[in-house]
């Protein structure tokens, strides 16, 4: 997924309320930019730290700036959770998550459970089709292993259960964890954080739910599918 437009540097001043962040942009000029990020953000809100934002061309935007990454040591991290669908789609178009290849069709945000919508619906006539379920993971407190989640996330585990129903029905499902930051080669459930999400996560396993982890090769331009991680 590259940037639409290119991205413009600052430090981070605080981040607040979820969804806000101020900045000191390189110019000078201190903005207010939206933080399109619901989780907790350990670790990757330091303030003082490098960030780099994305400025909307819509002049109607009650606020302009969009924070895109922030710098942890010498690694770029991406903490937009609004990328990782875009960022996984692509992958699956240009064959680049080996585990999930082949399909004819691909859809986004198809309604399914009750209630939900799913990331990503993957369809062939040849093959039931596949629920993939997106997660977006920066969480790293003992690097070089990412965690998932970094807040308790009812809803996460609400996606995990539905996706056991799927594969109840007949059809594949499968979680795929996508690691936006350079620095990991392994990846971990955060059960400390969230012990019923880490449940959740168990039961769907058992019931043949798939997993994979890949991360994301994170820079100014773009964040593109990487490499595959193993679980620990």
């Amino acid at each position: 997924m590259r940037f639409p437009v290119s991205l413009v540097r600052g430090l981070l001043v605080r981040r607040y309320k979820r969804f806000l962040a101020d900045v000191i942009l390189d110019s000078g000029d201190a903005i207010t930019a939206h933080c399109a990020n619901p989780g907790s953000m350990a670790g990757v809100a330091a303030p003082g730290s490098e960030v780099w934002l994305s400025k909307s061309p819509n002049p109607a935007r009650k606020l302009a700036y969009t924070w895109e990454l922030i710098r942890v040591g010498t690694n770029l991290v991406g903490i937009n959770s609004m990328h990782p669908n875009a960022i996984v789609a692509e992958a699956l178009t240009a064959g680049a998550i080996s585990e999930i290849t082949g399909y004819a069709r691909l859809r986004r945000e198809v309604k399914y459970g009750k209630n939900s919508r799913i990331d990503i619906l993957l369809e062939d006539d040849e093959r039931p089709p596949c629920y993939v379920e997106i997660k977006s993971v920066h969480l790293a407190r003992r690097p070089p292993v990412a965690e998932f989640p970094d807040a308790k996330t009812v809803r996460g585990a609400k996606h995990l259960e539905e996706l056991a129903q799927v594969v109840k029905a007949g059809g594949r499902a499968v979680m795929v964890y996508v690691v936006q930051r350079t620095d990991c080669d392994r990846f971990a459930l955060a059960s400390d954080i969230d012990p019923n999400y880490a449940k959740a996560y168990a039961s769907a396993r058992e019931h043949g739910v798939e997993a994979v982890v890949y991360a994301c090769r994170v820079t100014p331009d773009e964040i593109v599918v990487d490499r595959a991680l193993s679980f620990t």
